[in-house]
């Protein structure tokens, strides 16, 4: 499986506005790099939970094969194509009823090519995430990814390595977080 992220997540200026409110940063002269460690937490959140935090157009290329092909994004919103891709990497479009696909309760997507012809991989697009837009995700990954990006900031010219998140983060992503067995 191979993911890119197509349409990533946008930030509104608010969301940089409070973390520069947390740090106490009145100037414009660090808002790259801060808005950097906003999208870092973003990852983090995402890395810890299981779970994207603000919706984004994705793409999986998975190995065309028989039977339903889970997506390992999640929550998966909705499925909105699928391409198959031939083995010299041409792509085509599949008609609506060339594939079949499910969203399970857990934001699990599937999908099932009926026809895949003489491709070898499949390219499924589809939006996941678990709030349309920052200031609708939930509190405790809102506060946690705040706090990351602030503890990222404080710590940069520190050399001593510590785990991320630390345990404070930890604590307020834990409820959010899903484990796969594979």
């Amino acid at each position: 499986m191979k993911r890119a992220i197509v349409t990533p997540a946008t930030l509104p200026p608010s969301a940089l506005a409070e973390l520069k409110q947390w740090l106490g940063i009145t100037t414009a002269h660090d808002d790259a790099l801060l808005a950097s460690l906003l999208k870092a937490a973003l990852d983090m959140c995402e890395a810890f939970t299981g779970l994207m935090p603000v919706e984004a157009g994705c793409e999986e290329v998975l190995a065309a094969r028989s039977g339903w092909l889970p997506l390992s994004t999640r929550p998966v919103q909705a499925i909105t194509g699928i391409e198959t891709i031939s083995e010299a990497g041409i792509r085509s479009t599949l008609a609506a009823d060339a594939y079949e696909f499910e969203l399970d309760a857990d934001g699990t997507g599937r999908v099932r090519v009926l026809q895949r012809g003489n491709a070898t991989r499949i390219a499924v697009q589809f939006t996941a995430g678990i709030a349309p837009d920052w200031e609708t995700v939930p509190e405790a990954l809102h506060h946690g990814m705040m706090r990351l990006a602030a503890h990222q900031h404080r710590e940069r010219e520190d050399s001593s390595a510590s785990p991320l998140p630390p345990a404070a983060i930890a604590a307020l992503w834990q409820p959010w977080r899903r484990m796969r067995l594979v």
